[in-house]
């Protein structure tokens, strides 16, 4: 008689609808789907049916949750409601196919689950994609049987050997620039600003002003990739007019990994997929932090960038557009520079960070 291949576990997933959590989560979803492993996502109403990719393929369940941090009492007490009654369908869901784990990408949309893993006695793995440990990751961590984190040096984070380092898992297209080698200067010079997942309003404001400022010989070779909140295109778009005729804008770029591999400079925010982005790509950075970030954790992202001397920081109440001129102006005219910090940002770039993930995972939860 011929054995039959035994058919892998059951991993759920479970991650808020912002790229910060979703990018992860598809990253792992790709590696474990090439391991032959089961998998669900747990999420909530906005997110189920609307991913891309993998996490597109495989059962979504949705769950009720909501939001509290910054909230009124009121909205506070509607949303623990929900909260309590999510952390019960998601139990639910957790019994009824038994997973051998549940791995928590952050969002108030995964909390649930993962307190669902807690109360079942199910394994809880949690990934940390910021240099400042999430409140609910604190919280969570006490009961996780893994912690991974993107940064080496993570505030908050767990003193124990469960606590590991793996990275910030990456989109495979973007993880395959690990090698790129830093654009030529003799076409285009070519910017891309990056507002983060609601796009960056004051980005709007102050990078058309700063480029109509510089000289004339960056100009004409200058091309500009702008993503912008949705709705504001046509009002940046006219704000260019003046000064440059390659202006692309939009509230959302398919090709990130084309536009990456071609891009001299970029402007960002520092949310933790960004900076895990651009480093495995090697591209020079400008980073604003958010400053409502919690607990200024975009600070400490962009900090690490420019210990690895792979971009410069400059806080938003500083970010105006003479500051901006300026900076552009000093890196744009020294390519060597550039290349430099693009050699820079390659080498604290983790491109692999999908599999040291899964291979935690076997190591610690499915093979213990």
């Amino acid at each position: 008689m011929t054995d039959m291949k035994k058919e892998k576990p059951l991993i759920i997933l479970t991650a808020g609808g912002t790229g910060g959590h979703v990018y992860p989560a598809e990253a792992l979803a790709e590696e474990l789907s090439v391991r032959g492993y089961r998998l669900m996502l747990i999420t909530d109403q906005r997110g189920k049916d609307n991913y891309k990719g993998k996490l597109g393929q495989i059962p979504n369940v949705a769950v009720l949750s909501g939001g509290i941090v910054g909230k009124s009492k009121l909205f506070k007490i509607k949303s623990i409601l929900r909260l309590c009654v999510g952390i019960l369908q998601a139990l639910w869901v957790v019994w009824k196919y038994k997973p051998i784990c549940v791995v928590g990408f952050g969002g108030y949309a995964s909390f649930p689950a993962c307190v669902a893993a807690i109360l079942s006695g199910t394994d809880l793995v949690i990934h940390e994609q910021n240099s400042v440990m999430s409140r609910t990751n604190r919280f969570l961590s006490r009961y996780a049987e893994l912690c991974a984190q993107s940064f080496n040096n993570v505030k908050y984070a767990p003193s124990s050997d469960k606590n590991i380092v793996v990275g910030m898992p990456i989109r495979t297209s973007i993880a395959n620039l690990k090698n790129n080698l830093y654009p030529s200067f003799s076409k285009n010079i070519q910017i891309l600003v990056l507002g983060g997942s609601q796009g960056a309003k004051v980005f709007g404001e102050v990078v058309p002003q700063a480029v109509e400022m510089l000289p004339e010989k960056l100009l004409s070779k200058m091309k500009i990739y702008q993503q912008c909140r949705k709705g504001d295109e046509d009002n940046i778009l006219n704000q260019y007019k003046k000064c440059a005729d390659k202006v692309i804008v939009s509230s959302f770029f398919e090709n990130m990994a084309d536009l990456y591999a071609t891009t001299h400079i970029i402007i960002s925010r520092s949310g933790a997929s960004s900076v895990a982005e651009l480093t495995a790509a090697g591209v020079p950075s400008v980073l604003i932090p958010l400053p409502t970030a919690a607990d200024d954790h975009q600070t400490s992202n962009a900090a690490e960038i420019q210990a690895a001397k792979a971009g410069l920081v400059i806080a938003q109440k500083d970010f105006d557009a003479n500051m901006l001129k300026n900076v552009l102006e000093e890196l744009l005219t020294d390519e060597n520079k550039l290349k430099q910090m693009s050699k820079s940002a390659h080498s604290v770039g983790i491109t692999d960070a999908a599999k040291r993930l899964a291979d935690a995972i076997e190591k610690r939860i499915i093979r213990s």
